[in-house]
């Protein structure tokens, strides 16, 4: 498979990466969880910062949903475990320093700058919603995310 051709039906490639709070995620770790895997450009930029307050004001309907949210972004730990911190996220940020699992799920632009991008992988890791933006000012609302995962069974 071509980097950057994740869609809707394939495997999701398998992860592992260091995680707020200390330790790391596997990605197939989670598994038989859905995980809504959330790629973002920036720890403390305007639009990141409120697509992730909305993601943890709503953590409650993915919660009920047996959900997993991750963010993933290309900032080190220490900005990682600030900015979490500052805004008290209730699901962990992953540091993709070297933005290679953003490249493997093709959500890094032309000049390799990360691009807001959405995966909701289901509980046997199928890849079963997707939504890259053109431009990283807007995201996909909760509501959206959790209809879809309602939708998977």
């Amino acid at each position: 498979m071509t980097r950057g051709t994740l869609s809707v039906g394939d495997p999701a490639p398998d992860f592992e990466l260091p995680s707020t709070g200390g330790g790391s995620v596997r990605l197939s770790d989670l598994r038989p969880r859905p995980v809504v895997v959330v790629f973002y450009p920036g720890d403390d930029s305007p639009v990141c910062t409120r697509q992730l307050n909305s993601y943890s004001e709503g953590l409650a309907q993915f919660e009920a949903l047996d959900a997993q949210v991750l963010g993933i972004s290309a900032q080190d730990m220490e900005s990682h475990e600030s900015f979490s911190g500052r805004y008290g996220f209730g699901f962990p940020l992953l540091a993709d320093t070297d933005k290679s699992v953003a490249a493997e799920w093709g959500t890094l632009g032309p000049l390799g700058f990360p691009r807001r991008s959405v995966f909701i992988v289901d509980g046997s890791g199928t890849i079963r919603y997707v939504h890259r933006a053109k431009a990283g000012l807007t995201y996909r609302p909760v509501d959206e995310l959790v209809a879809a995962l309602a939708a998977l069974d």
